[in-house]
């Protein structure tokens, strides 16, 4: 856990070896790293994982621009291009995962996979944000030790925030439908947008899994942790397209897939990546779609 420069900001990052590839955290807003992490790196013990306080957030100071959400996704592209240095699987809860599939969107080629956690992709989603608290005198106290800025520039960031939030994301079901990787949409039953955006958001998808966890809400990360690991972890061991017994809305892209699988695999033409053969088999598949 260091600063590092990322194109002339100091920003606080992590890295915990190991031999996987490569996944990075993006917390949620008003957020840090710190304040979750802890609850997803069980389910990624060999990964090599990365992950940062965004500009404004935790240990990293603000600067000019701060706050939007197009600011957010030019600094996770930096830091996937100068820090990762390669494709990598994102997992973002709340703000982290709207920028995650805005990266998605962007630069496909730097997103190998994506877990979307109480994530909306337009801000006219019924969002109600009541359950965000006054800042407490010891919020305050926290902000003053990690970021070494006033707390008035607190109060501030929560400005902007509550600004942003009011406008943006502006994702259309249209932009969505151009992500291709493979992508985990997780929600709590009661978040503070409808379920109806999140069923949207997923039928969005070409390559797309939910989950709606019963009994909890926007914060089931800290509610349900347990739970949340064995998710991710199925996830990341099935990541090919999901080929089920009565698939419904799959059923056409199923019978694609099948179709192609059979006739590769009639033809002997599987490929020097041996048995990666299928994976990328279902890629070509859905780009074709």
């Amino acid at each position: 856990m260091s600063y590092i420069n990322l194109r002339g900001h100091s920003v606080w990052s992590t890295e915990h070896s190991g031999k996987g590839e490569p996944v990075v955290l993006l917390h949620g807003g008003l957020s840090s790293t710190e304040s979750w992490d802890y609850l997803v790196l069980p389910a990624l013990k060999r990964r090599h994982v990365f992950a940062y306080d965004r500009t404004a957030h935790g240990r990293t100071k603000i600067r000019e621009g701060f706050y939007h959400f197009d600011f957010q996704v030019d600094e996770a592209i930096a830091y996937l291009e100068d820090v990762v240095k390669k494709p990598a699987h994102l997992i973002g809860w709340s703000d982290g995962a709207i920028i995650a599939l805005l990266v998605a969107i962007k630069r496909p080629d730097l997103v190998k996979s994506l877990v979307s956690i109480g994530g909306n992709y337009h801000y006219d989603c019924g969002l109600s944000l009541e359950f965000i608290q006054d800042t407490s005198e010891e919020e305050y106290a926290k902000f003053e030790a990690r970021s070494g800025q006033p707390r008035a520039i607190l109060d501030q960031i929560k400005k902007k925030a509550f600004d942003v939030w009011a406008s943006e994301p502006t994702m259309t079901t249209s932009q969505l439908a151009t992500i291709s990787c493979p992508v985990l949409v997780l929600a709590g039953d009661d978040e503070p947008f409808s379920l109806a955006h999140t069923v949207s958001l997923f039928e969005s998808l070409q390559d797309g899994r939910l989950a709606v966890i019963p009994g909890s809400s926007h914060s089931f990360v800290k509610e349900k942790p347990e739970l949340l690991q064995a998710m991710i972890k199925d996830f990341y061991t099935q990541q090919d397209f999901p080929i089920t017994r009565s698939p419904n809305r799959r059923k056409e892209m199923q019978e694609k897939i099948l179709e192609a699988q059979s006739s590769e695999s009639m033809s002997g033409n599987k490929g020097a990546n041996g048995g990666n053969w299928i994976h990328s088999l279902i890629r070509r598949t859905l780009r074709r779609s």
